[in-house]
């Protein structure tokens, strides 16, 4: 089973194409989604959380404090390095049993979606590497909507992840979501390029 690894800074519709992949067949595993469920679920890694963070890092409920912990680890990239380096490998274990069993299930390829894949090197466990990119001002307004982020929070978000020209020296396949519809022929024709590979 092929690996291949979908990546795209944020707001620039990672999660709109790996949906496309999904209704062709493709299985998804959303890194970051399941990050944030292991940092509640894994009873280790919330506690190093908490040992790091502080208590405030999760709500009342138990669930994760989103908004406290973006504005401790945004603010100060040592602290985000800190905070990746506690919930990666955890993900990364994750990951792994669940490529297992697909493999078992006999999956021409999987995804594995990841905002931060790059940067974190795990792309190089990969074969394969899709890059999703948008228009600034597109990925602006769309993390706006999808958040309720301000302009200016958005916009420090962006220029605290690798910026797109470095992503893309090392794609082998490169999606520019404009629209829908292209977004969709894209997808459609890097499935088949996939295919073509096995």
């Amino acid at each position: 089973m092929l690996r291949v690894g979908i990546t795209g800074g944020i707001g620039s519709g990672k999660t709109t194409a790996c949906k496309l992949f999904e209704k062709l067949g493709v299985p998804v595993y959303y890194a970051d989604n399941r990050a944030k469920e292991l940092m509640v679920d894994d009873k280790q890694l919330r506690h190093s959380i908490i040992q790091n963070f502080g208590a405030e890092s999760y709500l009342e409920d138990g669930s994760l404090n989103r908004l406290y912990l973006s504005s401790v680890v945004f603010s100060e990239e040592k602290k985000l390095e800190l905070l990746n380096s506690l919930v990666h490998p955890v993900v990364a274990a994750d990951s792994e049993s669940w490529n297992s069993i697909l493999e078992r299930k006999n999956f021409a390829y999987s995804l594995r979606e990841a905002a931060l894949l790059i940067e974190t090197g795990s792309y190089k466990l990969l074969d394969k590497l899709i890059v999703v990119t948008a228009p600034e001002e597109d990925r602006i307004k769309r993390v706006m909507l999808r958040d309720g982020s301000s302009e200016q929070q958005v916009k420090s978000r962006i220029n605290a992840q690798m910026p797109d020209s470095e992503k893309l020296k090392l794609a082998d396949f490169i999606i520019e979501n404009t629209d829908l519809i292209s977004l969709a022929q894209q997808v459609k024709d890097i499935h088949e390029r996939i295919m073509k590979l096995l």
